[in-house]
């Protein structure tokens, strides 16, 4: 078994912290950033300490931002009355590909998980509730996954949210285009049945 010099072994250790980066990819990667320049080794230290000074949540909706209040929540050409409620700010990148919703968004980071000791208080729920409950917001779309995570944190927040008297919606679910019926799993086809519309 080889050993590598401490520095390396070190830098090692900290690139299989990254999810999905193993043994192999962290070796490759400490092996191509010993490879690079001393300026390449910089920039990326240098990307890597910006990234933490200057990001932050935003203080509306959670999403990771270098202003405060980011740029979706100060769009004055976003609708604001309408709240698509995702579970990381990942989930807002994928949205936003579509370029088919134009309201804005509350990040959860996260969803509850009983069995991993993820309850409501881990999430950033708080603000959501204030923000339906202050009047500004006429809908609120759950956005989770259909995970069972997903679901339950969908009817958590549909109780939480009911006495605000804003209107609650789910994204709907099913076949996704391009696949086929035949390989699609029980829970994914009632939910396409359920979520049919009008032709």
């Amino acid at each position: 078994m080889s050993k590598f010099a401490e520095p390396m072994a070190r830098l090692i250790d900290e690139l299989k912290k990254l999810p999905g980066v193993g043994s192999k990819s962290a070796q490759r990667y400490a092996f191509h950033i010993l490879r690079g320049s001393e300026e390449d080794a910089e920039q990326l230290a240098g990307a890597i300490r910006e990234i933490k000074a200057a990001l932050r949540l935003c203080s509306v909706c959670n999403n990771i931002t270098d202003v405060d209040p980011c740029v979706y929540c100060s769009s004055a050409t976003r609708n604001q009355r309408v709240v698509c409620v995702v579970e990381e700010p990942t989930n807002i990148a994928a949205l936003e590909k579509g370029h088919n919703f134009n309201g804005s968004y509350h990040v959860l980071h996260g969803t509850l998980s009983p069995i991993h000791g993820v309850g409501p208080e881990h999430l950033r729920i708080t603000n959501l509730i204030l923000r339906a409950e202050s009047g500004a917001v006429d809908e609120v779309i759950v956005a989770t996954n259909p995970t069972v995570e997903g679901e339950a944190t969908a009817v958590y927040l549909a109780r939480l949210l009911k006495s605000s008297g804003v209107r609650v919606t789910r994204i709907a679910t099913g076949i996704p285009a391009g696949s086929d019926i035949e390989y699609a799993d029980e829970v994914t086809l009632q939910r396409a049945i359920e979520g049919r519309r009008e032709m």
